[in-house]
């Protein structure tokens, strides 16, 4: 007798699959929700607890777990049959399972007592043990892959390579399954965990890494690692960190925005009425950086924004949208990777290190506390210009130092040693008057210097965290030349 175990908590497809199984002459085991849906559809099925003789148990804790199960899915065609037959086992040549949604259910914030029902103990077990005997088991844990099982019925069944890969799901999935519950109870109680699994899919290799002698791959489905360019050439290791900093930046704005980002730093932002505004004006804080950079924008794609960016050499562009215009108009430039910008996803910070690694969690809503410390408070526009260019400063690496109105950034010093060169390299790169402009800063200034630098240049107002042992030494300075000064509280150090 041939025999297939069903037991799912997805049900898509599970139907037309018990169909094929019977019109194929299998007898198929199934307990639960399973059994029930398919006897509703009209088919055969013996139930798990009538074919073991042992009846569900412990709130269906306790169900398959029972030698007549695993040893049908365990036991070694042409080795263990006469041990098989002594015990009663039929061989289960088909197991179709998925597990228990904790991922899902460990998002909703149910009590652990509650939570705890959702740790699958017979599902895993059973598609480790087919796993582990894929030579002489078909096990199929994905809805998408049942075609396949259907397809191979009444012909020479599935070949060894397509039960392996089958297998090679089961293990990938059991890490991800076990690594999502051993991070939850790791960090209950805690910010971050004692222990940290993480699984990453689709890997695709890459030319190479940040420079040709290296070896690189992405690994994603979502955000922008799961991204593939409607045009131009494949993303390199490099195109995927600068696009990744670039939307980072970009999400930061509600209004109208572009940034244009190299070498994963901003070289020009700026928001305006019409998207053309917003990229012709971030274009020109840096024209020469802007070349072959990654520009991303958070609107739609027309012909006249279309033939700008055709106009010069763009690494890559992500946009939510592109008229049809565009994309034709930017086919002109055959090597332009052209992305459509994804959701976004929350994701933790990991970085590896020599013998470990960095997590990094950052909140939603980090609350900032507004604090004018100097004699002049100020002005509504420097107010919304201060908050324009924080917005920079924090996707901008360390020492950061940003000038500002409030549509643009003006000049942009970023990952310098001190904080008195970024303000420099700001001030030179500027291609505007900065005589009204603000500054911000990423972390608290040290010394006076480099606000003594920023109001030489005509800066009028600077937001920072404040923190210093000389915070009142910058404050004397601040009334000294009239700069409308605000301390935060909060730090943007991006290493």
């Amino acid at each position: 007798m041939k025999y297939a175990l069903l037991s799912v908590w997805d049900k898509t497809g599970i139907i037309p699959l018990a169909q094929a199984l019977n019109d194929n002459g299998y007898t198929i085991l199934s307990s639960g929700g399973t059994a029930k849906i398919l006897k509703e559809a009209g088919l055969d099925v013996t139930e798990v607890s009538e074919y073991t003789s042992a009846p569900e148990m412990m709130d269906g804790r306790v169900k398959t777990l029972h030698p007549k199960i695993h040893g049908g899915l365990l036991g070694r065609r042409g080795k263990d049959d006469a041990v098989m037959e002594e015990n009663g086992i039929g061989p289960i040549d088909i197991l179709a399972v998925n597990l228990y949604p904790f991922e899902e259910m460990s998002g909703k914030d149910l009590p652990l007592d509650e939570l705890i029902e959702y740790i699958d103990i017979g599902g895993p077990a059973m598609i480790r043990a087919a796993a582990k005997n894929f030579k002489d088991v078909a096990v199929v844990i994905e809805p998408a892959d049942y075609k396949k099982i259907i397809e191979s019925l009444g012909k020479e069944g599935l070949t060894y390579d397509d039960r392996k890969i089958l297998a090679a799901k089961v293990f990938t999935r059991m890490a991800a399954y076990d690594g999502a519950i051993s991070n939850y109870l790791n960090s209950e109680g805690s910010a971050v965990p004692t222990s940290y699994t993480v699984q990453f899919k689709n890997g695709r290799e890459l030319r190479y890494g940040e420079n040709p002698h290296q070896k690189a791959a992405v690994f994603g489905n979502t955000g922008i690692a799961g991204q593939l360019p409607l045009q131009g050439k494949a993303m390199s290791y490099n195109n995927y960190l600068d696009t990744d900093a670039a939307t980072g930046l970009l999400r930061e704005f509600d209004e109208t925005a572009a940034v244009i980002v190299k070498h994963n730093n901003p070289c020009g932002v700026a928001t305006g009425e019409t998207l053309i505004e917003a990229y012709l004006k971030a274009r020109d804080v840096d024209p020469v950086s802007a070349y072959g950079g990654i520009v991303a924008l958070n609107r739609e794609v027309g012909a006249d924004v279309a033939e700008e960016l055709a106009s010069t050499f763009i690494e890559v562009v992500i946009a939510p949208s592109y008229t049809e215009e565009a994309l034709e108009i930017m086919k002109r430039k055959e090597n332009m990777r052209v992305l459509i910008l994804p959701e976004e996803n929350e994701k933790e910070e990991l970085r590896t290190i020599d013998g470990g690694a960095l997590l990094q969690r950052t909140p939603k809503i980090v609350q900032e506390t507004w604090e004018v410390v100097s004699d002049r408070d100020p002005t509504p526009d420097e107010i919304d210009a201060m908050k324009f260019a924080m917005k920079i400063c924090k996707h901008t690496k360390s020492n950061a130092i940003i000038f500002a109105d409030k549509n643009s950034a003006l000049g942009i010093g970023a990952g310098q040693m001190n904080r008195v060169n970024s303000a420099e390299i700001a001030v030179k790169k500027a291609n505007f008057p900065l005589k009204g402009s603000v500054v911000a800063s990423d972390a608290f200034l040290p010394f006076a210097d480099t606000l003594e630098a920023v109001a030489e240049a005509g800066a009028t107002a600077l937001i920072q965290p404040g923190g210093s042992i000389r915070d009142q030494e910058v404050i004397d300075a601040a009334n000294r030349l009239d700069v409308a000064m605000i301390f935060t509280g909060i730090r943007y150090f991006r290493h």
